[in-house]
């Protein structure tokens, strides 16, 4: 007999509410499961490695059942869980659900009976055929056979040498757990690690990371347990078969057998002397230590250090936040010049005429052009941005003592390079525009030159002065020599080459000085009674003058 539409359909409504009354499977329903359920809820961008098979994991979890009720948890104890993955020691569900797992991941896993604790369970804890389900962190992943992991973030351009074994070293870091969980910095404590490499001091995987690197260089390291703390671990931070990972900045290194060691950036082509113990120099200088940071500088002026045998030199105690203990401090020294207390000054000639018979002497008057600069180049003055030369009498203590000494024995036309130590030249004050200590460098060119007078003299006879000497300076025969008398005089003398002037650019004020020194009174004129030679009043027979 036919059934009506609606008739079917509720008898198969009906079927369905009867099955589902006596427990039979609902559709759709799987059944029991036949392996763990595995759900990565959380997967790290970076998975630099999975856990496999004979790994050393550590990692945390918490274990509910299906309605929620937690039976264990790793966190409740405060410590993670550390063993090996794959080789049995954790139930078969738990071994295949770590399996694959990178760093920092996260998991849900579902554990079925038979791959958890099957029909016995725990007692008082897991009942029988219970299906188990576990969310899971992982934290570290190592194997015995791990190597130190070393990447090198950033290194100099320039690297004159590595750390070695027995060195030591000043480093900053940033010590992480694998997962990233920090333990330890230096940064936060605001000074440097210091420390030996090689000599026990550090862990075994700090040992090996360091050597290598230059001064200056990042480097991250990933130091498995067993070169780090392994099954101990270290208090409270650091827990036992622990992987670290340090991102280390080697601020400087050094040997204690090191001496100072010298890289001679510019050496002028016309080098000629180098510094010996005992010179004074004058240098400027950036001082630095091995990450760059300046801690002084020259900036504020030029350093003078006497006595020392090297550019490099010790200087005044600085604060105590700028050099830290056990640095190696950089000096980037430029010498400006030095010289030694006993040199003499150093004459080069760059040119001397043929056929030079007549040379600059003592109280000669001479003319000259000069260009002066320091030692290192840096121009002071010139006699060309002047009119005409320079004029001096030699040995008259109107010039330096150097420069003086330097247009001795000269023809005119010669040219001369001259080097003058600051004891013969403007000393340890300096002088306007001339810094204090300064070695000077003059080019001179001797112009011309007259021949001079002794020391005190204005006037020198070439032969015997006249007997009648006073009646014939007075021209008009009145008895008295004014000044206009005694000049027309004296220059008649001069004319006709009985005698001559002490040198000068002003003859005038010369013959001027003379009636001066003449005319004791000072009224105007000279009589017979003031008329005196030089001979007669210092009693010196070399030389007669008026």
């Amino acid at each position: 007999m036919a059934m009506a539409p609606g008739s079917r359909c509720c008898l198969l409504l009906l079927l369905l509410l009867l099955l589902a009354v006596l427990g039979a499977p609902a559709l759709g329903d799987p059944g029991p499961l036949e392996d763990v359920v595995i759900d990565r809820y959380y997967i790290p961008k970076i998975c630099l490695r999975e856990a496999q098979m004979g790994d050393f994991i550590r990692y945390h979890y918490n274990g509910t059942f299906k309605d929620g009720k937690k039976f264990d948890s790793s966190y409740d104890r405060g410590a993670t869980v550390a063993g090996v993955v794959g080789v049995g020691r954790l139930i078969t569900g738990m071994d295949r659900g770590l399996q694959g797992m990178c760093v920092n991941e996260r998991r849900h896993l579902i554990v079925p009976p038979h791959l958890g604790y099957g029909s016995i369970g725990v007692a008082g804890l897991i009942p029988p055929d219970a299906t188990l389900y576990f969310d899971v962190v992982m934290l570290d992943i190592w194997n015995k056979n791990d190597k130190l992991q070393i990447t090198t973030l950033s290194k100099p351009e320039r690297c004159n040498r590595t750390v070695e074994n027995s060195d030591f070293v000043r480093y900053h870091y940033n010590g992480t757990l694998l997962d990233g969980t920090p333990f330890d910095s230096s940064y936060s404590k605001g000074s440097t690690y210091d420390t030996y490499v090689g000599t026990g001091w550090l862990i075994k995987g700090m040992d090996q990371g360091l050597l290598g690197m230059c001064a200056g260089e990042k480097r991250s390291i990933i130091i498995p347990p067993f070169l780090a703390y392994g099954e101990k671990g270290y208090g409270t931070v650091i827990p036992p078969q622990a992987s670290l990972v340090f991102s280390v900045l080697l601020v400087d290194f050094h040997n204690p057998k090191d001496g100072v060691f010298l890289e001679h950036l510019e050496v002028p082509e016309t080098c000629k002397r180098r510094a010996v113990t005992g010179d004074f120099v004058r240098y400027h200088y950036n001082g630095t230590l091995m990450d760059g940071t300046l801690f002084d500088s020259s900036d504020k002026g030029v350093w003078e250090e006497a006595g020392k045998g090297s550019s490099i030199s010790p200087h005044p105690p600085l604060p105590g936040d700028k050099i830290p203990g056990s640095a190696v401090l950089i000096f980037d020294v430029h010498i400006i010049d030095f010289h030694n207390p006993a040199d003499p000054v150093e004459i080069e000639t760059v040119f001397r005429p043929e056929g030079c018979n007549v040379t600059s002497r003592h109280r000669d008057f001479v003319r000259y052009h000069y260009n002066c600069s320091l030692l290192d180049g840096t121009r002071l003055f010139s006699s060309h941005d002047y009119e005409k030369p320079q004029e001096v009498t030699l040995g008259a203590s109107k010039v330096i003592e150097g420069l003086n000494s330097g247009l001795l024995d000269m023809c005119a036309g010669e040219r001369r390079v001259l080097i003058v130590p600051p004891h013969l030249g403007h000393g340890e004050s300096g002088a306007r525009g001339v810094p204090g200590s300064a070695v000077l460098r003059f080019e001179v060119e001797l112009i011309s030159m007259e021949e001079g007078v002794p020391e005190g003299y204005l006037f020198i006879w070439h032969g015997e002065p006249p007997a009648n000497l006073y009646e014939q300076m007075d021209l008009d025969k009145d008895g008295e020599i004014p000044a206009e008398e005694f000049s027309t005089f004296i220059k008649s003398q001069v004319a006709e080459g009985k005698g001559r002037l002490m040198p000068s650019s002003d003859p005038e004020k010369v013959i001027a000085d003379m009636f001066q020194n003449q005319d004791r009174n000072q009224d105007g004129k000279i009589t017979p009674e003031e008329l005196k030679l030089k001979s007669d009043e210092d009693q010196e027979k070399i030389h007669e003058e008026l």
